[in-house]
């Protein structure tokens, strides 16, 4: 009689589905479906079609041969997908479909090639945003966020955000974040000029930054677990999106925000691997006594 235990039975398409649809990656990419039905529902002007499909295409045809060779088997690539749906939500409609594109797939590699021992390094979306930039000159229009729908779009956007956040247990690092973010530019409204801060509060650029911080922020492999770095990471990518908004007012001045503070988690986890790789060979050549 064998002693290993019965295999279990495979899922069913739909428990898969239901399991999968459970999971964070699954949830989000439910969200922007949503997100964009309902766009396409209330507006007639916003654009649908080559630049959001060919960066989700492009960003899934990369990386599913990429993990069959890394993980030995055929896997469905939602890390891939969000990123391209990310970036096909953000640049500008106006520009050609292969600018989106092209940037998904820098976003994927970049999982690839910048990476410590457990995770990659920046966000892969905020990274291949900078780098269209300088690549194509991409605009960005955060038109996922539906900034011209209408004023209800706001909850349909805050809604689900929260949701997720709660979630991937980031509220800490958004509120952080959003708080340090206004203060500062309220600070400088104060001191300053007030009417080159005006377009920060209002659509697109408030559209913007609540989608930046429900949905790229709080990415879990980028960012940090805990709450009290979450904190430190809020405050620093809000106060380097306050200096680079301030400095040159680049389109990209969220995502620049979010790579320092990507580096700064990146180097974060390491010196802690690093701390904890030495108490072990502390305690291994001096046992505490029984």
């Amino acid at each position: 009689m064998s002693n290993h235990p019965p295999a279990a039975k495979p899922l069913s398409a739909w428990a898969a589905g239901k399991q999968f649809f459970r999971k964070p990656k699954g949830l989000l990419i439910l969200i922007f479906a949503g997100l964009l039905v309902l766009a396409a529902a209330l507006s007639r002007t916003l654009p649908f079609g080559f630049g959001l499909v060919s960066a989700m295409l492009a960003a899934a045809v990369v990386d599913a041969p990429i993990l069959r060779y890394r993980d030995g088997k055929w896997s469905f690539p939602d890390g891939a997908l969000l990123t391209g749906m990310i970036v096909g939500m953000i640049i500008s409609s106006l520009d050609p479909w292969y600018v989106p594109a092209v940037t998904a797939v820098i976003g994927v590699v970049s999982k690839y090639l910048m990476r410590t021992r457990t995770a990659n390094i920046f966000n892969p979306a905020a990274l291949a945003l900078i780098a269209s930039y300088y690549l194509f000159g991409s605009a960005q229009s955060w038109w996922g966020a539906m900034p011209e729908v209408t004023p209800w779009a706001l909850v349909a956007l805050i809604a689900p955000g929260v949701y997720i956040t709660d979630r991937v247990n980031k509220m800490p690092l958004l509120l952080t974040f959003l708080g340090v973010y206004y203060a500062l530019f309220t600070a400088a409204a104060w001191v300053g000029d007030p009417q080159r801060y005006v377009e920060i509060y209002r659509q697109p650029d408030l559209h913007a930054v609540l989608f930046f911080g429900f949905f790229m922020l709080t990415d879990p492999p980028t960012s940090p677990p805990r709450a009290r770095d979450q904190v430190y990471f809020g405050v620093i990518t809000a106060a380097v999106c306050f200096g680079f908004f301030q400095l040159s007012g680049a389109v990209y001045f969220l995502s620049a925000g979010l790579m320092v503070a990507n580096a700064w988690e990146a180097w974060r986890r390491v010196r802690a691997h690093s701390k904890r790789e030495r108490l072990k060979v502390h305690e291994t050549r001096h046992p505490h006594p029984v």
